[in-house]
């Protein structure tokens, strides 16, 4: 027992909070804070946690609390499973259920656990931006995103790719909607209309390389020509690890182009609302209504 409790000392564990947060299925790691004392007994901790909750009254980072009566360590000795369930803080309706193995190292808080299932599925969402922008392709994308949660390389580049060569003309055509709100001339649509039917990716991004808007480069770059530099990788010259970076890689470009488009045309739906409303107060209709005369 000294020697577990030095050894605890000279290695560091992993929080339980960040544990949950963070830790994806199947991976084993050791607890600081799995055990706390409860009258004569240990427990397992139920901290607070930090999670992305989905509902219309949060879509964002809050605070979950534990729902689950307290769970005795004398029923787990030898590993044996439980369950932790937790409910937002803030609007009491999403849920998040863990599937855990735990056991406890000696008389101490410290311990070893792995999950072996959590849902929702681990992860951070997939934003909805990224959903709109790949349409027919949702499916394939988020068998993309659950392979690379479990660090499965091939898998996650093999659906990633798909997915950006099947939605390039979709991809291409949204993008020709944001250089048209910004050059609002008939060339400009017509370029990427016939860069969206292009069937070769790189002459495709040779046709519209000069039309793309400043405001759609990530970091000085042609969006276009970091995925289509990612997907020429050959994915059987790879290691696994590899082809986990470059899936990777393909998801956050995608995401951010995806986000920099919902940007870029939500502004403009934006600016036409605002621009109705003052048309409509300066005309003396009611709010949201242009119609009227204008008032001397």
């Amino acid at each position: 027992m000294a020697d577990t409790a030095e050894k605890a000392q000279a290695k560091p564990r992993k929080k339980l909070a960040e544990f949950l947060e963070s830790t994806p299925p199947y991976v084993t790691e050791e607890i600081s804070d799995l055990c706390e004392v409860c009258g004569a007994n240990w427990v397992i901790a139920r901290p607070d946690i930090q999670l992305h909750c989905s509902s219309k009254a949060c879509e964002g980072l809050r605070f979950f609390n534990c729902v689950t009566d307290r769970v005795y360590m004398q029923a787990l000795k030898g590993g044996r499973d439980f369950f932790l369930e937790y409910v937002c803080r803030n609007c009491r309706e999403t849920r998040k259920t863990y599937a855990l193995v735990g056991v406890q190292e000696g008389d101490h808080a410290f311990g070893i656990l792995m999950k072996y299932g959590e849902s929702p599925q681990f992860g951070p969402p997939v934003p909805s931006r990224v959903i709109s922008l790949i349409g027919p392709d949702r499916d394939l994308f988020l068998r993309g995103r659950r392979a690379e949660n479990h660090g499965l390389g091939v898998g996650a580049f093999a659906y990633y790719r798909r997915v950006v060569e099947n939605q390039k003309g979709r991809i291409i055509t949204e993008m020709g909607k944001v250089a048209q709100k910004l050059r609002p001339r008939a060339d400009v649509l017509t370029q990427f209309e016939k860069a969206a039917k292009e069937t070769q990716f790189s002459k495709a991004i040779e046709e519209i390389k000069a039309a793309i808007p400043d405001g759609l480069l990530i970091d000085g770059q042609n969006p276009l020509t970091l995925l289509h530099s990612a997907l020429s990788e050959g994915i059987h010259a790879q290691t696994d690890e590899e082809c986990l970076q470059l899936a990777q890689d393909i998801r956050i470009v995608l995401t951010e182009l995806a986000d920099r488009i919902s940007q870029a045309l939500k502004d403009e739906a934006e600016l036409k609302q605002a621009v109705g409303r003052l048309l409509s107060r300066r005309a003396g209709g009611p709010p949201g209504d242009a119609r009227g005369t204008e008032t001397k």
